[in-house]
């Protein structure tokens, strides 16, 4: 077993100095030896408040750094592809946040150079290591409902991105809604075979929308290799709370995922009963950011593959891709689900 897995992350916005931070002071087994950004004083900025060795603004420094061990990539999705091939090249193990790419022609590239360079890839789906959905895995392959027959997700958040980020995001099914198709092959351990899709846009003020071919509201019908079915709801919109819940109902019963409570206290008063809810996605997944990062360097320690693979990430893109296809045609997309299942 290595002890010590020295890592730099590319990529300081908010995610990224998550994952800073939980890399140089909460993951066993990690040491965090650099930091990159290209804005201006930032990287400087992070290394100071961290007590990082090191910072640049050129990702180059970390490529042809022979003392790094893995790349952390926190950077716009269209970079995604051009620098996990870099990494692979220059023997790097790789965490890449969601999607593994943009393009699913991309992933295909990016999966052969990994599987060239023989380094590992881990995807950013944290859902998985949430305790809430973890526990859910666990009770399912135990077969306490028996056999999984239908999915059902709802991710609803109610702070809409600003206009640059819609135009870049590649729309609510990719952006938002693969998170919901990832844990969804996850916990029913089955492939998606088709999916039918639609959106509406539902608030005026969200109408530049249009202009990307996005929605704030959308949902997917989704079929299974093994005889299931699900339904995935996706909205930006929700004015209440950060809604994250899931279901799988099974030949013996049903399990559920989530809750909208804060912290699980109820106030009885004369006039009702009320309870305080989740506001945003830190309150809800930061706990689960971190179990991420502490898998990837326990596998990366041990030498294995990780729980959420390159093939992973391109399965869930590949969901993403066909319901946005399904959304602009109308009609039902059948997916290909064309790369063998292997260790990268």
């Amino acid at each position: 077993m290595k002890e010590v897995i020295r890592c730099a992350v590319l990529g300081l916005g908010r995610l990224g100095y998550w994952h800073a931070e939980n890399l140089a002071h909460k993951v066993k087994g990690a040491e965090l030896v650099t930091v990159i950004d290209p804005m201006e004083g930032r990287a400087e900025e992070v290394a100071k408040e961290l007590g990082v060795a090191n910072w640049s603004r050129d990702p180059d420094v970390v490529f042809h750094d022979d003392q790094i061990d893995a790349i952390i990539i926190v950077t716009p999705t269209a970079t995604h592809a051009e620098l996990i091939k870099r990494a692979a090249k220059n023997g790097k193990h790789i965490f890449v946040e969601k999607p593994l790419t943009q393009e699913l022609n991309d992933a295909d590239e990016v999966i052969a150079v990994l599987q060239q360079e023989n380094v590992f890839c881990q995807v950013g789906f944290m859902r998985r290591f949430d305790p809430a959905y973890a526990e859910a895995k666990r009770r399912i392959e135990a077969g306490d409902i028996g056999k999984p027959l239908y999915f059902k997700a709802a991710s609803r958040d109610g702070n809409v991105p600003h206009e640059e980020f819609i135009k870049y995001s590649g729309g609510i099914f990719l952006d938002v809604a693969i998170h919901d198709y990832d844990i969804a092959r996850f916990l029913m351990n089955q492939d998606v075979t088709s999916v039918q899709s639609g959106g509406n846009i539902l608030l005026e003020s969200n109408q530049f929308m249009k202009k990307y071919n996005d929605v704030d509201q959308g949902f997917t019908y989704l079929t299974f290799d093994g005889g299931a079915t699900g339904d995935v709801e996706t909205m930006r919109i929700a004015p209440y709370a950060y809604d994250i819940r899931g279901e799988v109902v099974g030949t013996e019963g049903a399990i559920q995922i989530g809750s909208m409570r804060s912290t699980d206290v109820r106030l009885l008063t004369p006039n009702g009963s009320t309870h305080d809810l989740i506001q945003d996605f830190p309150s809800r997944f930061k706990n689960a950011y971190l179990l991420e990062m502490i898998h990837f360097i326990d596998s990366l320690r041990k030498g294995q593959a990780t729980l959420c693979t390159a093939v992973d990430g391109k399965a869930a893109l590949e969901i993403a891709a066909a319901a946005t296809e399904s959304y602009l045609s109308g009609e039902k997309v059948e997916l290909k689900n064309s790369i063998e299942k292997s260790v990268i």
